[in-house]
């Protein structure tokens, strides 16, 4: 016999308030963080362009200890994850069916992830540069660690976390409640495309344009096919190329990255 969930439905305070919680867990925090951050960029003697934010930083000078804090601060940036899972859990199979993580599909999803690698990927790419020529970006530092036997598998982690606190959250969780509350699609696309947008003010105005831009496309996306891997795919593959990528590319393009020649 299925399990059926009797509970009543949760009014539209407790929604609010359970939103707001999230937020304030991991995405809506850094986005306030990143407003405050982008405010001292532009108010710093220094120019924007020739300032750089660190993605990934050292955490230590000591190498175990530099590891032991990567890994706690990957693992409990992942909470948020794991609370919009157990709030969309339904009872009955597939308990995240309302994402479209339901087993089914699984080859083709992987497949539409790899294609927004392209579609997101090479335009990135290329609004950063001239961002940089525009002195709207500053000079951003994927990997701020050392060369250890793990710096690798950690940039991966990172890529891997990255993806799933910002696409369960933005696209999945997000979706499910405001549409709960009655928001149409278009509300609800341009919202969470403005808070994608918001947290990565830390890297400039440009940055925020480009998020936007991206936000907006995994939104519309989204919204049509209600199957949240293909973004989850898209955004891990292209976080970690430039995670991986980055030493390889600094050294062929230092002036890119605002480094010396």
């Amino acid at each position: 016999m299925t399990d059926v969930d009797l509970s009543p439905a949760p009014s539209r305070s407790r929604l609010w308030w359970e939103i707001a919680i999230v937020l304030a867990l991991g995405l809506g925090k850094s986005a306030v963080y990143a407003i405050v951050e982008l405010a001292d960029l532009l108010t710093a003697d220094v120019p924007l362009a020739d300032q750089t934010a660190t993605l990934n930083p050292s955490r230590s000078d000591r190498e175990i200890f530099d590891l032991i804090y990567q890994v706690l601060s990957i693992g409990f940036s992942i909470v948020p994850v794991l609370l919009v899972c157990y709030l969309l859990w339904q009872p009955s199979r597939p308990h995240l069916g309302r994402l479209g993580l339901d087993g089914t599909k699984t080859a083709p999803d992987i497949g539409r992830g790899v294609l927004l690698v392209a579609a997101i990927g090479i335009p990135g790419i290329g609004l950063y540069l001239a961002g940089r020529a525009m002195g709207i970006f500053v000079a951003v530092d994927p990997s701020g660690q050392g060369s250890h036997w793990w710096t690798v598998p950690i940039l991966l982690l990172a890529a891997a976390r990255a993806s799933l606190q910002e696409e369960f959250v933005v696209l999945g969780y997000l979706f499910a409640r405001l549409k709960q509350l009655g928001w149409g699609p278009w509300a609800i696309i341009l919202t969470t495309s403005l808070l994608r947008a918001s947290y990565h003010l830390y890297q400039g105005p440009g940055a925020f344009i480009g998020n936007l831009a991206m936000g907006l496309l995994f939104g519309w996306l989204f919204q049509r096919s209600g199957r949240l891997m293909p973004f989850l795919v898209a955004h891990f593959l292209i976080d970690a190329t430039v995670f991986v990528g980055y030493p390889w590319a600094a050294n062929a393009w230092p002036m890119l990255f605002g480094l010396p020649g």
